[in-house]
């Protein structure tokens, strides 16, 4: 048995579940390339949280008690309407709750754990954040309904429902970006004039990708590029049965053709005719393809899978391969497993506080039995699930991770986790589970000579090479 098989577990992995490190030993690289094939069905854990549509049901709820309770605030008690408002701001709260321990127990769990680590790098690569009070109980649904069942497929196709997909319209405001010579805006003009509001064209959505999603920071595009991107992107909304804009099915994504900014627009030198829906679709088949996006994408993977500092000859390998496959990500997938910096034996990356807890849980196949418990453990850590601070997502290097008071709170949760779980494991016997080769004699001798076994698997969790991948 060699040292692959731990970092085939804990690198490509999310952590060794008891008895893994023996299963992988005979073929770590075939154990993670049949991960990455084809489609898998959605795991029961979410098949009973309500999908992406139901949750803007909730909203749409909401929203309408939020309104008579704004207008009770000026009529009758004010306490009274403040309590009601205050009461839908919590509707979504368990199904949050719900959504996070389904993820979690998934992540436990699950025997394809490379592949749930590409689940939640592409959630990240297309973040969303239930902090905007709009999203809170659909940055899950994203993952679910868009990343999951395109895993497998081009990045095209990825690309394409994440941009479509209810979350991140919402996120990032484009249900009310209204070209400024759509037919919506020239009816409602003299009202919104009237009132002090301006209909005009929103920027999020065309920046972010462009930044973000496809071409990154340095991609060659301008600011009239995302200007005529965003002018392209007008119209792309969701389904409401209320208000001015009732249209579509409720929750799904609905192309609004009256707040389209019609005529062609010119993206990065090529021009788009007028299309429709369809413009915005062949602007983002175009950057899916493009040249940046293989290296934006090869760069961040590189970083996740070997290094903060991603070594060049690996970007360019991984994005040739992007290029050469036209974005299918399972090639892509398969060329990380086949970089050879990839294995070495040294843990560099530092685990983030999701890693350091998942690869925990894993370590003693435990699933907290309550969801909250589950979210406290983030919250102390400080990295609430689904909630990153920007539409960059989480980041991923150590310095974002490893600063005195985070290492605090990490030794504060683990001596937590020691005193709940010890008095039920072998420490010795969960470290060597967890770690095979990698446990260092070091360690072996701390956790030995530990005054308990709860202070045992403290150690363990202290340890460098836990607190590494």
């Amino acid at each position: 048995m060699t040292i692959d098989n731990v970092i085939a577990t804990n690198r490509f992995g999310l952590g060794a579940r008891p008895g893994e490190l023996d299963q992988v030993a005979g073929d770590p690289k075939g154990w993670l390339a049949q991960q990455i094939q084809g489609v898998r069905p959605s795991p029961p854990e979410i098949g009973t949280l309500p999908n992406s549509a139901a949750v803007f049901r909730v909203y749409e709820d909401s929203r309408q008690q939020q309104q008579r309770a704004k207008r009770e605030a000026a009529a009758a008690d004010p306490e009274e309407a403040k309590k009601k408002f205050m009461a839908v701001r919590k509707a979504v709260a368990p199904i949050y709750l719900d959504q996070v321990a389904a993820r979690y127990e998934i992540a436990v769990k699950s025997t394809e754990s490379f592949r749930e680590r590409l689940v939640h790098f592409w959630t990240n690569h297309f973040a969303v954040s239930a902090d905007k009070p709009q999203v809170a109980a659909l940055a899950a649904t994203l993952e679910n309904e868009a990343i999951r069942p395109h895993l497998a497929g081009s990045f095209t196709d990825l690309l394409l429902a994440v941009e479509a997909h209810p979350a991140m319209i919402l996120y990032l405001d484009n249900q009310a970006s209204i070209g400024t010579d759509s037919k919506v805006a020239k009816r409602f003009e003299h009202r919104a004039n009237a009132e002090g509001r301006k209909l005009g064209i929103n920027e999020n959505l065309a920046r972010e990708i462009l930044e973000l999603h496809t071409l990154g920071v340095n991609g060659g595009y301008t600011q009239a590029d995302v200007t005529s991107f965003a002018r392209v992107l007008t119209g792309w909304s969701i389904g409401s049965d209320r208000g001015p804009m009732a249209a579509g099915d409720t929750g799904k994504f609905f192309f609004r053709d009256n707040a389209h900014e019609p005529g062609a627009q010119t993206v990065l030198g090529k021009r788009y005719a007028e299309d429709g829906e369809g413009q915005a679709r062949a602007v983002l088949r175009d950057l899916a393809k493009h040249p940046a996006t293989a290296t934006h994408i090869a760069t961040k993977l590189v970083r996740h899978f070997i290094g903060d500092d991603p070594p060049p000859d690996a970007v360019t390998r991984i994005a040739k391969v992007f290029r050469d496959s036209s974005g299918q990500l399972t090639q892509v997938h398969q060329a990380v497993i086949d970089l050879a910096p990839a294995w070495r034996p040294e843990f560099v990356k530092y685990k983030t506080p999701h890693e350091f807890v998942v690869s925990t849980l894993r370590s003693v196949d435990l699933v907290p039995p309550k969801p909250q418990q589950v979210f406290a453990s983030f919250q102390l850590l400080g990295q609430r699930p689904f909630t990153p601070g920007s539409p960059a997502g989480w980041p991923d290097t150590a310095a974002q991770w490893d600063g005195p008071d985070a290492l605090l709170k990490r030794i504060e949760w683990a001596t937590q986790f020691g005193d709940r779980i010890g008095a039920k494991v072998k420490p010795l016997e969960v470290a060597a589970a967890a770690l095979g080769q990698s446990l260092s004699k070091r360690t072996r001798t701390a956790i030995s000579r530990a005054a308990s076994a709860a202070q045992g698997v403290t150690l363990l969790l202290a340890s460098p090479e836990f607190m590494r991948r």
